[in-house]
């Protein structure tokens, strides 16, 4: 097994190639992530026990039962992103002709497969690093900061959830020896 950086991994076996990205945070960080989440349920129980104090025909808790819909959908994108940072894993395999690709988030996530020979135009993703778009999708608060991407049967898809530049440059380089390989063994 091959450490790329402390967060990167790659194992070489024969016929396999496999990369484990561990979602990176600092202890601060984490420890932010986690203070939000808990002021994000800490805000929600302040607004049902208020809720529960109003009469039944005022509109104020119509209103506060929108905020509480509104609510409990950030708490499950609050609650994944810190679950990412702290215990996430996106794992590649390329094996058989096939890419795999999945976000682990305690060991539970969908694994997306990709053809080998239908991969096109594999490489890093070109990112306009002052747009506010790409600093939101870069930092701790949210699940993303992909750097790699390729065309699959027409299809944008990208990968490598919170790389540094370097290790997005040599793992693009180690995808596209393993998918070569892939390529001239199906023949």
């Amino acid at each position: 097994m091959e450490q790329l950086s402390a967060t990167v991994s790659i194992d070489r076996r024969e016929g396999r190639m496999s990369v484990a990205i561990e979602a990176k945070a600092t202890p601060v960080q984490r420890a932010l992530l986690a203070l939000w989440l808990l002021v994000w349920i800490a805000a929600g129980i302040v607004v049902i026990i208020a809720r529960q104090d109003l009469q039944p025909g005022d509109p104020t808790r119509q209103f506060m039962l929108a905020f509480l819909a509104f609510w409990a959908y950030f708490l499950v994108v609050v609650g994944r992103a810190v679950l990412w940072r702290w215990k996430g894993v996106e794992l590649w395999r390329v094996k058989d002709g096939v890419l795999t690709v999945k976000d682990s988030l305690l060991g539970y996530g969908k694994a997306r497969t990709y053809f080998a020979e239908n991969i096109q135009q594999l490489g890093l993703i070109k990112i306009d690093r002052e747009s506010w778009k790409w600093q939101w999708n870069d930092s701790v608060w949210v699940i993303g900061g992909e750097r790699i991407g390729f065309e699959h049967l027409g299809r944008k898809v990208i990968l490598g959830k919170g790389l540094t530049d370097d290790e997005a440059k040599r793992l693009v380089n180690a995808l596209k020896d393993a998918l070569r390989k892939e390529r001239s063994q199906a023949k």
